[in-house]
């Protein structure tokens, strides 16, 4: 009881402020010899030096110069400009943020140790923001006054159950349950083993194409991102325009599956999916799409099936998915030969004491410290300094559904993906037994990329094309990681760009790419269309007389919480 009391009374801003903190110390500890450009510093200490002393004298009103608007959105409010002192606060630290990270870029080395300090000095400036203090921030203290104290007792509340639940709240959690009101197209799940439900999904049209559809999402979260409400939901989209679809949903592992590897992943996951899909409707040849890290997995589950002589997909869909790992973006920053081994040492086969799993929060703080001020700063000063409640957003609150990962399988994809790159080698990789090979798939491939995606840089998604031999497309979607995917054409948001041709680079496709308004769903559904063949019946029931109903969908194993 002590224990479990001592733990809960641990800030989640201070968790996650730890967990930055360890991230930031290992991205560090490999720095390798850097160089100081004195010339530049100079001139950008006299630069400094200018801009401060014309804030300091238009403080004072000694400078007849007009204000230039504040950009940045944590100090447009008013409350901010019309006080003299607040409003150079503000200014002074933009400035120290600008100059600081002006710094940074001079520093003369290799390019992972120049980003590791970019991102170092980047989360120092974020979280030294005078907006995320009671003291320094002008709109919470107003706030208070105007309230007598009630938005500081709300904020408090709120961060005490914030401590409670271990971290800090990006949505209102009460308004949203799986399978109530996110997850709700209706199916069953009709296959389940250790790592995953399968659920097959009710059909939406009299007819439907004869082949099925296999979705393969990302382990590292669940699957009902593309199921979030019937609106937004790329499964029931894909359904409505007349394909059968199952749908794999991973379980959440805990201490029973802590010592799973990736070939577990690949041959009880995505190749013992495939199998029943083809078992259970009969078809030789299955549309298949994988999303994230979920596409990793079935490139790599297609490769091992492609050295055994198999060739079950008829076609591919890879939505903002790693192959080629050359540039990985800003998840660079963590990962080289010591955080691995570290890795190896706590969680994974080589671990003392045994295989362990990588928790579900240290995920999901290291992914929102990706983008402090959007996901978490903004947050600790709407919730705790004003206490006002974050909105419900089914989006966030399926953010913050974190799922944990076997040691063995993330240190395995850790090292031989992120380090050293191997899947795109071919024969370099064994899984599964087999060599692998993404060249053997011989199915036409739909590759897709998000621009704003910091996660899988879209040129990074460009760049399977060219492992690929067969009929390749390569479609550039607005937007980020997650927002970029989940796109519906009814919202008649965004646009996305398209070209049949495909050059060596992804900056010479970007040239001679067409913009086309809204989504990129009807695009790859005029692509997919061809490839589900002919019309058939819709079947009246779920499943066969081998895969019988377990219990309709969502399923328990997407509910089960890290």
């Amino acid at each position: 009881m002590g224990s479990k009391t001592q733990k809960s009374a641990t800030s989640p801003v201070g968790e996650s402020a730890q967990a930055l903190g360890q991230a930031v110390s290992e991205s560090l500890k490999s720095l390798g010899a850097l160089q100081v450009p004195v010339q530049e510093w100079t001139a950008l200490q006299a630069d400094y030096l200018k801009n401060a002393a014309a804030l300091w004298n238009q403080s004072l009103g000694a400078s007849e110069a007009p204000k230039a608007p504040v950009k940045d959105r944590r100090f447009s409010s008013s409350a901010w400009t019309e006080n003299p002192a607040t409003s150079f606060l503000s200014q002074m630290y933009l400035l120290n943020a600008r100059t600081l990270m002006q710094m940074a870029e001079g520093v003369q080395g290799d390019e992972k140790t120049k980003a590791r300090i970019r991102f170092a000095v980047q989360q120092w400036i974020d979280a030294a923001s005078p907006a995320n203090f009671l003291a320094t921030n002008p709109e919470a203290l107003k706030l208070a006054l105007d309230t007598q104290g009630e938005s500081l007792a709300k904020g408090m509340q709120q961060l005490w159950q914030d401590v409670q639940k271990g971290h800090v709240s990006q949505t209102d959690e009460s308004v949203f349950e799986v399978g109530k009101n996110v997850a709700t197209t209706e199916g069953a799940v009709v296959f389940e083993n250790d790592l995953f439900q399968l659920i097959e999904y009710k059909p939406l049209t009299a007819k439907v194409h004869e082949r099925p559809m296999l979705f393969v999402p990302p382990c590292i979260n669940k699957f009902y991102i593309m199921d979030l409400q019937p609106e937004n939901s790329i499964i029931r989209y894909t359904v409505a325009q007349g394909h059968r679809v199952f749908v794999v949903s991973w379980r959440n592992p805990d201490d029973a599956l802590k010592a799973k590897t990736w070939d577990d992943y690949i041959g009880d996951g995505a190749i013992r999916a495939i199998e029943v899909v083809q078992e259970l409707t009969g078809a030789k040849s299955i549309n298949t799409l994988g999303f994230c890290v979920g596409g990793t997995i079935l490139t790599t589950a297609l490769a091992v099936l492609a050295a055994r002589g198999e060739q079950p997909a008829h076609s591919v869909t890879l939505l903002t998915t790693l192959l080629d790992f050359k540039d990985t973006g800003v998840l660079d920053v963590f990962v080289d030969e010591a955080a691995v081994q570290m890795r190896e040492l706590t969680i994974g086969d080589q671990a003392p004491g045994g295989p362990g799993l990588l928790r579900g929060k240290e995920l999901a703080t290291t992914f929102s410290f990706l983008r402090p001020n959007d996901l978490v700063w903004n947050y600790v000063v709407g919730n705790y300094l004003k206490g006002e409640a974050p909105p419900a957003f089914d989006l966030l609150y399926w953010n913050g559904d974190s799922t944990n990962l076997p040691g063995p399988m993330y240190c395995w994809y850790l090292r031989h993906m992120y380090l050293q790159d191997e899947l795109k080698q071919p024969g370099k990789l064994t899984v599964c037994g087999q060599k692998v090979d993404v060249g053997a798939i011989e199915a036409p491939v739909y590759i897709y990329g998000s621009r704003e995606d910091h996660i899988v840089p879209w040129m990074a998604a460009y760049r399977s094309t060219a492992l690929f031999k067969g009929p390749r497309k390569f479609t550039l979607g607005a937007s980020g990681h997650i927002a970029g995917v989940i796109n519906p054409p009814a919202a008649g948001k965004r646009s996305h760009w398209v070209r049949d041709s495909l050059p060596k680079t992804a900056e010479a496709w970007l040239e001679g790419a067409r913009e086309v308004p809204g989504s990129w769903w009807t695009d790859w559904t005029a692509w997919l269309k061809p490839q589900g063949g002919k019309m058939v019946a819709a079947p009246k029931a779920y499943g066969s007389r081998k895969y019988k109903v377990i219990e309709a969908a969502p399923g328990r194993y997407v509910k089960a919480k890290a």
